[in-house]
């Protein structure tokens, strides 16, 4: 399993995976935490008790990379720790948690990496608990005019950026993020028709369609 995460630029993802550095800018230094108002601590605990419902639920998602370049596909999520992003033809893409590792894989270049589902800005909402003042920092609080984004930190040091959560009001409902990575490029994600409903454990196994042959010598 790979520590360091490189991948196509265009493949950044909804999980946030790090970005190779060559010809972007360096990184960010970690945002301080911020100081809540009353009225901020309530929008995060209405957050918090939000997500800590999505036991199983399924949405179409529209993602737009730190280029403009926009894709659409499938987002399935079972926590604990696992999620599926299935991208719709002509993008030969599916991305999978099974709550360890993150699977990527590329059938265009026909290939299949793994990655560590910590070091991934997302795994802060795949917990069995969620709790936003314990596994991460909050950064900012803001208003917008369809409801409120909550932005996170890891609180350790094993995920790397920024991820910036979108909620409606009245009632509360996670409307999609922005994954902010460590040089900065932001990626975000627009959830649709987001809904509750069981979900078969095989979406949430990703095997190498085509694995290298072993050869054994006598």
């Amino acid at each position: 399993m790979k520590s360091t995460v490189l991948v196509p630029l265009a493949i950044a993802l909804c999980f946030g995976l790090t970005l190779p550095t060559a010809g972007i800018a360096a990184p960010h230094a970690k945002a301080a935490p911020a100081v809540l108002s009353p009225a901020d601590k309530a929008l995060v605990d209405q957050a918090a008790i939000y997500m800590q419902g999505l036991k199983s639920v399924q949405a179409r998602f529209s993602q737009t990379d730190p280029r403009g370049a926009i894709t659409n596909g499938t987002f399935s999520l079972q926590r604990p720790g696992k999620a599926r992003f299935a991208y719709d033809a002509p993008t030969d893409l599916t991305v999978v948690s099974d709550g360890t590792a993150v699977s990527v894989y590329d059938g265009r270049l026909k290939t299949f990496d793994k990655y560590p589902l910590k070091s991934t800005p997302i795994a802060m909402l795949l917990g069995d608990q969620v709790k936003f003042d314990k596994a991460a920092v909050i950064t900012a609080v803001a208003r917008d005019k369809t409801g409120f984004i909550v932005t996170l930190r890891d609180a350790g040091k094993q995920a790397e950026g920024q991820l910036s959560l979108n909620f409606s009001t009245a009632p509360v409902a996670l409307t999609g993020w922005t994954v902010i990575d460590a040089q900065g490029q932001k990626t975000q994600v627009r959830l649709s028709g987001l809904k509750n409903m069981p979900l078969a454990a095989d979406l949430f196994v990703l095997k190498d369609p085509h694995p290298p042959r072993v050869v054994f010598k006598p």
